[in-house]
């Protein structure tokens, strides 16, 4: 547990000091966590509007941030969705990046990430304008790719233009395998969830198609699920693994990719355990860092909601409650091994050197250790003695 009692965090990235950044999306306030340290306000983002699904969504650090110290969020306001970065050094000062993206009380999008070539990427919903995810015109409905600026690059699908992907209605998840390929959670209307394999220009059909079509037209997805099952939020992968949030599946969905941007068979983690799963992020430390989503208004908050958990990524199974530690067992204490002298030395020892014997005066009757006349000295009877092994 790395943090409790916070209110819907939102997007998560880290610092260069292995430290987290969290968006709250109701307050507009960005939080500082440490494992063992309280969460630590850095900022108030101006110009929230938290209703509905809007408010503080997305928030990505910059990948030249020991440089130009930037730290970008994705924001609905009165009036639009937009994004703006600023500095922890001069919090107050928000530079916008993007603007007039359409808002709305669902689909929003919010996810914002910086991709491996160093652009910014932001999942864009509909605004629940269905038409607007076909319309190359208009930003809702897209995956879009930008300069850390919020200019166009010049290698993007359409020149001049932002958008990467389309066909989308809500995408909330974007993350990126070892080779450098695009996932994206996506939620569907009322039958299927995606993951889509991400390619420039693709059009994933929404909302001519959920789920799967087999229409040459459209990119079909990875995977599919129920809405029931998924709900899909926040995306990360660790190692050859794809982790998926899920808010109304109350689980953390885990899924094998092959290598070649397929997918294995999904598994399910945690399933209820911790209720509506908003965001899965793979952390510098090598942990998965999850953060719960059961105070924004749809979930059944426990008293130490929401949260920040960490777990490892090869074992999704969540560690035992802090506690004190068993009792160690009582080890059993033996006396030393004592071993007879071997009756042939292992190695040979050099003689000692004796005093020459006395004769004993004539008539005298021996010792109990003297010998007969020219015989040698008897040895007195062994005795048990403690010697370490020769060799060992």
């Amino acid at each position: 547990m790395v943090a409790t009692g916070l209110t819907v965090p939102w997007g998560m990235d880290f610092l260069p000091d292995g430290s987290a950044l969290t968006a709250l999306r109701n307050s507009g306030q960005v939080v500082r966590v440490r494992p063992g340290q309280a969460p630590e306000q850095v900022a108030q983002i101006s110009g929230v509007n938290a209703s509905g699904e809007g408010g503080l969504l997305g928030l990505a650090v910059s990948p030249g941030y020991a440089q130009d110290g930037y730290v970008y969020v994705y924001l609905t306001t009165t009036t639009d969705n937009r994004i703006v970065r600023f500095r922890l050094s001069a919090p107050q000062n928000q530079e916008p990046v993007l603007t007039g993206l359409a808002r709305s009380t669902i689909h929003n999008g919010g996810r914002i990430a910086f991709g491996p070539d160093g652009m910014l990427y932001a999942g864009v919903g509909d605004a629940g304008q269905t038409a607007n995810a076909q319309n190359p015109q208009s930003r809702n409905g897209k995956i879009l790719r930008m300069r850390p600026d919020g200019s166009a690059p010049s290698d993007n699908p359409t020149a001049g233009s932002l958008v990467y992907s389309l066909g989308h209605r809500n995408v909330q998840g974007l993350t990126w395998d070892a080779q450098g390929r695009l996932y994206a959670a996506e939620f569907g209307q009322n039958t299927w969830d995606e993951v889509n394999l991400i390619v420039a220009g693709g059009n994933y059909g929404w909302p001519t198609v959920e789920g799967r079509a087999n229409d040459p037209r459209f990119r079909d997805p990875l995977l599919v699920w129920t809405t029931a099952e998924a709900s899909p939020s926040g995306a990360a992968v660790a190692g050859n693994r794809l982790f998926v949030a899920a808010l109304r599946g109350t689980r953390l969905w885990t899924v094998p990719l092959t290598g070649t941007g397929g997918v294995g068979t999904p598994a399910a983690e945690l399933t209820g355990a911790y209720g509506r799963l908003r965001t899965v992020e793979y952390g510098p430390d090598g942990w998965l860092w999850v953060t719960t989503s059961n105070r924004d208004g749809r979930g059944t908050p426990a008293s130490t909601d929401d949260r920040i958990l960490r777990f490892p990524p090869k074992d999704t199974t969540p560690p035992p409650p802090a506690s004190h530690p068993p009792p160690r067992p009582r080890r059993r204490l033996r006396p030393p091994r004592l071993r007879r002298p071997h009756p042939r030395p292992r190695r040979r020892l050099r003689p000692r050197r004796r005093a020459p014997r006395r004769p004993s005066p004539a008539g005298s009757s021996g010792s109990p250790t003297s010998g007969t006349a020219g015989s040698p000295p008897r040895c007195p009877s062994p005795t048990w003695v403690s010697r370490s092994p020769v060799g060992r």
